[in-house]
């Protein structure tokens, strides 16, 4: 595939129907070298921005890693984390060795990783317990529909994503290795960039399996 420069993408904008658009993304984790435009991640951090979210608060931040050597702190950090955790788990060492090298390359070879860190500041604050928990879930819910946005407008413009949740399981690594305010909790890692080959994909479910009522 041709290269493209860091100003202009040569790869076309899919510009697909909807119903395309959400069935047509797909989740990559192998991406060519070339760069992302920065206008396009300008688009697709503005799609993510317009999600709906609790009393229109945005609970959300991003933050972007473009330069090698940020990307290669962040993977190192929440490598190290995950081989603490894996060994606990008892996986074999070269099992864990693999699952490891994968990590380091998704997060590394990435053209642009977009962490998506929580940001409850905001929020309507309760004297109650159990509406302050649920104003925090409205905010969890509307950085998954951020997420989402940002993964279809990016497929629509000629990009691919993935989703890693890593983040979620070692929140002061990532604040520690991108040196981030103790306000922000990781929660995902969005991968950018063209995809180097066609993943392969998970048949979905119908929906009569998940159409649990309806009247």
């Amino acid at each position: 595939m041709t290269s493209v420069s860091s100003e202009e993408s040569i790869i076309p904008a899919r510009h697909l129907r909807f119903s395309d658009l959400v069935r047509g993304r797909r989740s990559v984790r192998a991406y060519l070298p070339d760069p992302v435009p920065p206008t396009l991640v300008k688009q697709v951090l503005e799609a993510a921005s317009w999600a709906p979210s609790p009393h229109g608060r945005q609970p959300w931040r991003f933050v972007v890693l473009t330069k090698p050597e940020a990307k290669a702190r962040l993977a190192e950090a929440m490598g190290a984390e995950w081989l603490r955790q894996l060994t606990l788990d008892g996986d074999p060492p070269e099992i864990v060795a693999r699952r490891l090298a994968r990590s380091y390359e998704r997060v590394r070879n990435a053209p642009v990783c977009i962490v998506l860190c929580l940001y409850l500041e905001d929020l309507d604050v309760y004297p109650d317990d159990d509406r302050q928990r649920a104003e925090q879930t409205m905010a969890i819910q509307s950085l998954g529909a951020a997420a989402q946005n940002l993964l279809l407008a990016a497929y629509d413009l000629g990009l691919d994503g993935g989703w890693l949740c890593a983040p979620l399981f070692c929140q002061e690594t990532v604040r520690e290795a991108l040196f981030l305010s103790a306000t922000l909790h990781p929660h995902a890692l969005l991968t950018l960039g063209y995809a180097a080959q066609d993943p392969k994909r998970r048949a979905r479910k119908p929906l009569s399996e998940l159409v649990v009522r309806y009247e």
